[in-house]
């Protein structure tokens, strides 16, 4: 496995969304080959409404079509797999988990060994779920979820695999009513200890530009998906990150469309 396939807000559901992941989904499955090069992973809002249990099978079914072509597809969940994007309702967890992994024995951080790289999954909605703050778009990671993955970067086993953190909050950038708000414990975390980031939730974000957040917090390569289905017109990517070429390296990146 050498190359990273990362998208982000697919929003199925929402016009012709769910449409646009199908094309997309078509398109991996013919362009990428082999699939044992590839890891693909969707860093949240992979639904515009988890109210609604038919986007929910419809994302799910279009990630098993992926999986079943042979490709490995890791995901985390964002503020509209939990609700309507604005309102979330606890119970979506389970929904969640169950639909996504079949199974609700799932603990963020999520680690996955593939060859050697770790992939770490982080849940950024996890706190927003109370009644006091389940309300608007915002993230918040939590200190339990952060003490978790602080123990796995400290683990002497990590020293010599390449780690990758996704996530579906934006990390870096603040935004009313939208910002993850522990981003700043995130950062004592992770600064200088990983070598990639991987996020989605602002769509129109002048930072989705490849490279421009390169280097933030000391992480070598940073990617925001933005809406990989254009939800709106949004701006978004699908990027094909190449882990064969080193940093200093141009151009090793690629938008699949």
């Amino acid at each position: 496995m050498r190359k990273i396939i990362h998208m982000s807000d697919l929003h199925i559901g929402h016009e012709r969304c769910g449409d646009s992941f199908k094309t997309i989904v078509d398109r991996i499955s013919f362009l990428c080959k082999p699939v044992d090069d590839y890891v693909i992973v969707i860093t949240g809002d992979l639904v515009d409404d988890a109210n609604h249990r038919n986007f929910v099978d419809e994302a799910a079914e279009a990630v098993e079509r992926l999986e079943e072509n042979g490709f490995r597809v890791l995901l985390v969940p964002g503020n509209h797999d939990y609700g309507t994007g604005v309102v979330a309702n606890e119970k979506f967890v389970e929904i969640f988990k169950q639909r996504f992994f079949k199974t609700g024995n799932i603990q963020y951080p999520k680690l996955d060994i593939i060859d050697d790289m770790a992939f770490i999954g982080l849940d950024s909605s996890a706190e927003e779920l109370h009644w006091h703050d389940r309300f608007m778009s915002e993230g918040e990671l939590g200190r339990e979820q952060l003490d978790r993955l602080a123990k796995i970067l400290d683990d002497p086993e990590m020293a010599s695999k390449k780690k990758i953190v996704y996530l579906h909050h934006h990390p870096f950038d603040y935004k009313l009513v939208m910002q993850l708000k522990d981003s700043d414990k995130l950062k004592s975390v992770i600064s200088n200890k990983i070598d990639l980031i991987l996020f989605g939730h602002y769509h129109n974000s002048a930072s989705a530009v490849l490279k421009e957040l390169h280097g933030t917090w000391g992480i070598p390569r940073c990617y925001n998906a933005g809406s990989s289905t254009h939800k709106n017109n949004d701006l978004g990517y699908q990027w094909v990150i190449d882990l064969s070429f080193e940093e200093n390296d141009k151009d090793y990146d690629a938008n699949l469309i």
